[in-house]
């Protein structure tokens, strides 16, 4: 059973840091590179849904570290896997006090609606999502290396 909570707990945890990682490397250039109104309306309407989207993921990776780490708590690893629920738990934290307010005016913006510094502010956020991307691989890595 640890051994499927562990497994279980990585993928949900290395599923999340792709999608991160996408989201710094992948999607933000090719919104910014669209032309006209179009980026920014990508950016508020991806604002919209991982808004929704990636809290739930987010809390769901802690309480499945904390709880791998209770449960294999007299295995080795464990060490490992509470850094990265303290890594997770970092993440959380930046998400909400750094990010989470410039995504929430972000994602009601419009083109005629957009404050003049928008994308300072955009700029901004991306600044801060790099750190958290860091973060979050910093922690999958321990969980993967928990595992051996």
């Amino acid at each position: 059973m640890l051994n499927a909570l562990e497994v279980f707990t990585t993928v949900v945890v290395g599923v999340m840091v792709g999608v991160e990682f996408s989201v710094a490397f992948v999607i933000n250039p090719i919104l910014n590179a669209l032309p006209g109104d179009s980026g920014q309306l990508g950016h508020a309407h991806g604002g919209r849904m991982l808004g929704a989207v990636m809290p739930v993921w987010y809390i769901t990776s802690l309480v499945l570290v904390v709880a791998w780490a209770i449960a294999g708590r007299h295995h080795h690893g464990t060490g490992l896997v509470v850094t990265a629920g303290v890594l997770l738990i970092l993440s959380v934290i930046m998400s909400i006090l750094l990010l989470v307010p410039i995504n929430n005016r972000n994602k009601t913006w419009t083109p005629e609606n957009r404050p003049e510094d928008w994308r300072e502010q955009m700029n901004r956020w991306l600044r801060f999502h790099y750190v958290r991307v860091a973060v979050i691989i910093a922690a999958f890595a321990l969980l993967v290396t928990a595992l051996v």
